[in-house]
C-alpha cells in the first residue's frame, strides 16, 4: 500500500501535463496524444517484463525493477523539456511508461494470497492506495510548475520532477519491505493443490479471456477521453489549476471507489459489474460530447464518471483473469494481459488526438460511448461461465 501511494503520485504527472508538454514543444494539437501513446507503449513492454521477472523471482523484484525504470524515464522527460529535445522527450516517455505498468501490476500482488471469494476485494486494497498519490499529484501542478521555473526549467516539467522521486521511492519501499514475497509464498502454500480440469491443467480459461477483453475496452475508452480533456479545457480558457483539479478528480474516480467495487464484484458478481462499467463509461462519453466545454462542472462530472466506469471494469476484469489462471502460470499470463491493456491505452491515446483534430472533442465522446456499449455488450452476450474457478 505504501508503494502504491508513491506510485500513484508518479503516474499522475504524465496524465495531467503530458499532452500539454507535447503541444508546447511541438506547436501542434494533432500530435498531443502521442506522449500518452508513447508511455503506454512503454508500459506494454514493461508489463511483459515485470510479468516474466515476477514469474521467476517474485513480485518484490519485478515491481521494484519496474518502478526504478519509471524514475529514469521521468528524469529523462525533465531533461528533454530543459534542452528542448523532442526525440529525447518521446524516448523518455517510453521508459516513463514502466512506472504506469508497474503501478497497475501491483494489484495482482494483492490477489496472490486471497481466497477466490475475496479476490476482487484484495484487488481493491491495492488500487485504493494509489488514490492518495494520484489525486495529490495533479493538484500540485501549479506549485510544481513554480518550482520548475525556479530551477530554470519549463513549468510543465515540474510534475515529472515529482514523478522521478515518487517512482524511485516506490521501488525502494517494495524492494526493501515486501517480505515475504506474496507470489512465492502462495506457490509454497499451494503446491500440489491447484485444480485440474479433465485430468490436465487448463492454463488460461474463458474467464481470463473475458477479463482481458473487458479491461482492454475500458482502457481504450478511458484513455481516449482523458488524454484530450486537458487540451479541450485549455481551448475553452481553463487554467492549469482547473485542469489539474479535473484530472485529480478523474483519478479519484479511477481508484477511490475500489473498496466498494471490490465488495460488489465479490458479492454481486463479475458480470453485473461489467455491465455497470459499460453503462457508466457510455454516460461519461455522452456527457463529454454534449456538455459545454466552458463549464468546469460538466468536465468534472464527465471525467469522474469516466474514472468510475474504468474502475468497475478493471476490478471485475482483474478478478476474472485471476479466476481463469493457474497459480503456476499466473504472473506470466497477467503480464501478457497487461500488455494488451497498455497497447489498448496507447491506441486510444494516439487515436484521440487524430479524432479531435479531424472532427471534434464531442465526436470523440460519442465514439467512446458507442464503443463501450457495443464491445462490452458483445462480451457479456458471449459469456459462458466456467464450471469452477481456479484456486
Amino acid at each position: 500500500m505504501a508503494g502504491q501511494v508513491l506510485g500513484g503520485a508518479g503516474l499522475a504527472a504524465g496524465i495531467t501535463v503530458g499532452a500539454l508538454l507535447a503541444q508546447e514543444m511541438l506547436g501542434s494539437e494533432a500530435l498531443t496524444g502521442l506522449p500518452i501513446a508513447m508511455f503506454t507503449f512503454g508500459s506494454a513492454f514493461t508489463a511483459y517484463l515485470v510479468g516474466r521477472i515476477s514469474q521467476r523471482a517474485g513480485r518484490r523484484v519485478g515491481l521494484a525493477a519496474g518502478f526504478a525504470a519509471g524514475a529514469v524515464g521521468a528524469s529523462g522527460v525533465v531533461l528533454a523539456a530543459a534542452i528542448g529535445s523532442v526525440p529525447l522527450l518521446f524516448a523518455s516517455f517510453l521508459v516513463y511508461g514502466a512506472g504506469t505498468a508497474t503501478n497497475l501490476q501491483a494489484r495482482y500482488a494483492g490477489t496472490d494470497l486471497a481466497s477466490p471469494a475475496t479476490r476482487a476485494t484484495a484487488v481493491s486494497l491495492a488500487l485504493v492506495s494509489t488514490t492518495v498519490g494520484a489525486v495529490a499529484g495533479p493538484n500540485l501542478v501549479t506549485p510544481l510548475g513554480e518550482l520548475a521555473r525556479s530551477l530554470g526549467l519549463p513549468a510543465l516539467a515540474g510534475p515529472f520532477l515529482l514523478a522521478a522521486v515518487a517512482y524511485a521511492a516506490a521501488g525502494a519501499v517494495l524492494f526493501l519491505l515486501l517480505r515475504p514475497d506474496p507470489l512465492l509464498l502462495a506457490r509454497e502454500l499451494g503446491a500440489g493443490h491447484e485444480p485440474v480440469a479433465g485430468g490436465q491443467h487448463t492454463g488460461v480459461r474463458s474467464a481470463a479471456y473475458l477479463g482481458a477483453a473487458v479491461m482492454v475496452v475500458t482502457q481504450i475508452g478511458m484513455t481516449a477521453v482523458m488524454t484530450m480533456t486537458p487540451v479541450h479545457m485549455q481551448a475553452h480558457h481553463h487554467g492549469l489549476g482547473a485542469v489539474g483539479m479535473v484530472i485529480g478528480l478523474h483519478i479519484a474516480g479511477m481508484y477511490l471507489p475500489s473498496p466498494i467495487t471490490g465488495v460488489l464484484v465479490d458479492r454481486v458478481g463479475r458480470m453485473p459489474m461489467v455491465v455497470a462499467s459499460g453503462v457508466v463509461l457510455a454516460a461519461a462519453g455522452l456527457l463529454a460530447a454534449v456538455g459545454p466545454g466552458d463549464s468546469l462542472w460538466a468536465n468534472i462530472v464527465a471525467l469522474v464518471l469516466l474514472g468510475v466506469g474504468w474502475n468497475f471494469g478493471l476490478v471485475a476484469g482483474t478478478a476474472l483473469v485471476v479466476d481463469g489462471t493457474e497459480l503456476g502460470d499466473r504472473a506470466r499470463v497477467q503480464g501478457k494481459v497487461d500488455v494488451l491493456i497498455a497497447l489498448a491505452g496507447a491506441g486510444g491515446g494516439l487515436a484521440s488526438g487524430a479524432v479531435v483534430s479531424a472532427w471534434t472533442y464531442p465526436a470523440l465522446g460519442l465514439g467512446v460511448a458507442a464503443l463501450t456499449v457495443v464491445a462490452l455488450g458483445a462480451a457479456v452476450a458471449r459469456w459462458r461461465p466456467a464450471a469452477r474457478p481456479a484456486l
